[in-house]
């Protein structure tokens, strides 16, 4: 296990983007409009509008009305107009037999500031996170549910489904059906022709990659050797530090640790950085700094950087807002939970 050093002082201004949300759970950077401005997707579980936030005056404008139980987005121009498609998972409940788990996809009108239109292309129990992914040079829409279709809490035993869609086809494939329990996070890695995935389950970390006409799973960790539901992996994202590839993640499911795995004689060797959070809830990479929100005892958001000596420093972004989801873009991180999405600069 690494060091962890003291809390460092806070370095981060924070700006309020909007405070207008119902049970903010996910920001999703992309250029909506097509101005060539990073603009803000907001998903709200506790509101049915799916909204955009316009970049520079984050002027607010609604993607779709009549949206219940939101929980995932994916952005992507997949038809080349410049303006991306907007794949969305709502109806969501964390037990299956409660989740409709509706899978659908949105394309504007020829006016982003006005209502798009909406494709449903799916129904699947708890489909609870979607990404874009290159599969053999074409793009294709990933969808990760929460559970098994008939799990039941608190242990939400069976095997979880990893499918994918091809656009116009919209017809749903699987990946695999090898983890357990609760699938809660997963991460696209560019990668040639076609991208390699990381799913966080009670399972661990796992690796999946299309070679040789099929898909390949790989297990990276099994993450927090506890047993289950404080099992496994919760959420994962891949950079470097210090010009190693990393992986990091927080365990087990919502949990308290954040862990850096690094490679040394071809395994992933689990380490330890941090074990204080409460409701650990979602990991990046950003600039050679690891960022954690996580939404217990009123939230936050924690920074990571590792020293060449091994020894990581932690710094406070945010204490007191709850942090569901962050994402970054040119040196600015922009997190959302509660009511607000927030922007932070390092001073």
């Amino acid at each position: 296990m690494f060091s962890c050093a003291a809390i460092a002082a806070a370095a981060w201004d924070a700006r309020v983007i909007a405070d207008d949300l119902q049970g903010g759970y996910q920001v999703v950077i992309a250029d909506v409009n097509h101005d060539g401005k990073p603009d803000l997707i907001a998903v709200a579980s506790g509101q049915t509008d799916l909204v955009w936030y316009e970049n520079p005056t984050w002027k607010r404008h609604v993607i779709a009305s009549g949206l219940h139980h939101m929980i995932n987005v994916a952005a992507l121009d997949i038809d080349g107009d410049g303006i991306p498609e907007i794949a969305v998972a709502y109806e969501f409940a964390n037990e299956a037999k409660k989740s409709l788990g509706i899978v659908a996809v949105l394309h504007h009108d020829g006016d982003a500031a006005r209502p798009w239109k909406l494709r449903e292309i799916d129904r699947l129990p708890t489909s609870h996170r979607l990404r874009w992914a290159r599969w053999n040079g074409k793009d294709i829409l990933v969808n990760a549910p929460l559970t098994a279709p008939a799990a039941v809490p608190p242990l939400y035993e069976g095997r979880v489904p990893l499918v994918f869609y091809r656009p116009g086809e919209w017809k749903r494939e699987t990946i695999d059906m090898v983890n357990q329990g609760v699938q809660h996070g997963i991460y696209v890695s560019p990668h040639g022709l076609s991208d390699h995935i990381l799913t966080a389950s009670f399972s661990g970390i796992d690796h999946y990659q299309f070679e040789a006409g099929k898909w390949d799973r790989r297990e990276i960790s099994r993450g927090d050797p506890r047993a289950c539901p404080q099992c496994g992996s919760s959420d994962v994202a891949v950079g470097h530090m210090n010009g190693a590839e990393m992986i990091v993640g927080i365990e087990p499911w919502h949990g308290n640790q954040v862990v850096a795995y690094f490679e040394s004689h071809h395994q992933w060797v689990r380490n330890v950085i941090d074990d204080g959070l409460t409701d650990g809830h979602t990991i990046l990479v950003a600039g050679g700094t690891v960022v954690v929100g996580f939404r217990g005892n009123g939230g936050g958001v924690r920074a990571y950087t590792q020293a060449k000596d091994g020894k990581w420093r932690k710094s406070v972004v945010e204490d007191g807002t709850p942090a569901a989801s962050c994402a970054a873009d040119n040196g600015e991180l922009f997190c959302i939970g509660g009511t607000k999405i927030t922007s932070y600069r390092m001073r």
